[in-house]
């Protein structure tokens, strides 16, 4: 029953997202609401850009329908952190869709995205333990500051990855199924609330995704923009912050010695770690490349793990699927530990890390092949790169 439940308000989001995304791009396209093309975008026809407002909708009304749902009162018995996470979810989705219209200075969107962070702690969503051995976070200021450091990086990951159609809804749904059925077993391991903002928030973010990828898919017609991008970012961080920290490691049943010390103590800290894994990556990165050369870290380029891969020779949909597997791989290999002795998650981890490595680098060794066969020289371009064309 419960997870019917769940898959209502998950199809609720996806609908009400689906439609008014067809609906927005039907206005963006007659009144002409789409950016110029930049160097660095990937696309090459002008493409309205205010997804994310359907998805902040489709959300917001996924979750007025959970309150009128009794199984959900448990949620809304703390209305404060509710409000909290949908206001700032309003305040980011707003300064988002105006900067994919007008392109803000990057200063005033990351003091928007602080005090949308700091929303959600006033509002009782913020760090209070770390996730190693439940060590309490006693100063209430070191809350705050993590709380908001941790969302911060979170929301600008995610929109550091958004460069390439379906990535970010893509990547999102498949972080959001592995990060729910972690929640859900904590659940029935009576580790938290049949029914909790964590879950109901994770499973209402899902279906937004989904709603929203039918338009988003290649070839797009509609972006989700910084506004959707954001979002996404804000209400994972938000998921993650409601649960990780915050589990009794003695009461988590386990298949043996090895991964009853593993799990209990290091998944709450490895799995949202894992399901980031692509737009953690592409933020250090991109971090230190900017930092080096004596940019703002903040400063646009060209230079992301999706551009990279279409400079090695990967279409559009390639680079994208190759990123979903990625993501694939590094969270359902952490959460399996929850359920499997220790060699079958390091099995799978190592069989399926191998396979991404070897089809992430397949343009190379066909490049290699063509030069041995005669067929190009070393100095040619690689061909097969859709994705710099539409």
């Amino acid at each position: 029953m419960r997870i019917v439940l769940y898959a209502a308000v998950l199809l609720v989001s996806a609908a009400v997202t689906s439609g008014l995304s067809f609906l927005i791009w039907r206005l963006s396209m007659r009144f002409r609401l789409y950016p110029r093309i930049r160097e660095r975008d990937v696309h090459t026809r002008p493409t309205p850009r205010l997804g994310g407002i359907a998805m902040f909708i489709g959300i917001l009304v996924a979750f007025g329908i959970a309150a009128l749902i009794p199984q959900f009162h448990l949620v809304f018995s703390e209305p404060l952190r509710v409000v909290g996470l949908l206001g700032a979810a309003l305040l980011v989705v707003v300064v988002g869709a105006l900067d994919d219209v007008w392109d803000l200075d990057w200063m005033l969107k990351l003091v928007v995205q602080i005090a949308a962070a700091g929303l959600l702690a006033w509002s009782g969503i913020q760090l209070t333990t770390l996730p190693i051995g439940g060590v309490a976070i006693v100063d209430p200021w070191m809350s705050l500051i993590l709380t908001v450091l941790v969302v911060v990086l979170v929301m600008n990951a995610v929109n550091f990855i958004d460069g390439l159609d379906g990535l970010v809804a893509g990547v999102a749904t498949i972080a959001g199924g592995v990060f729910f059925v972690y929640v859900y077993v904590l659940q029935y391991n009576n580790q938290t609330d049949y029914f909790n903002l964590a879950s109901l928030s994770t499973a209402i973010l899902i279906g937004a995704c989904l709603g929203f990828l039918p338009l988003n898919f290649r070839p797009a017609k509609l972006f989700m923009g910084d506004a959707g991008a954001l979002l996404v970012g804000l209400m994972m961080a938000a998921a993650t912050i409601s649960v990780t920290g915050r589990i009794d490691t003695s009461i988590v049943e386990q298949p043996n010695v090895l991964t009853a010390y593993f799990a209990p103590a290091f998944i709450p800290l490895l799995l949202p770690l894992a399901v980031l894994l692509v737009p953690l990556a592409d933020l250090a990165l991109a971090v230190v490349r900017r930092l080096s050369a004596g940019k703002s870290p903040f400063a646009a380029d060209r230079k992301h793990l999706h551009h990279r891969l279409l400079d090695l020779g990967h279409s559009h949909l390639g680079a994208v699927l190759i990123l979903y597997a990625w993501t694939f791989t590094a969270s359902v290999g952490v959460l399996l530990f929850m359920f499997l002795p220790w060699w079958g998650p390091v099995t799978f981890l190592v069989a399926a890390f191998a396979l991404c490595v070897v089809f992430t680098l397949l343009p190379i060794a066909r490049r290699r092949r063509l030069v041995a066969d005669g067929h190009a020289s070393p100095d040619d371009e690689i061909e097969g790169n859709e994705g710099a064309v539409e």
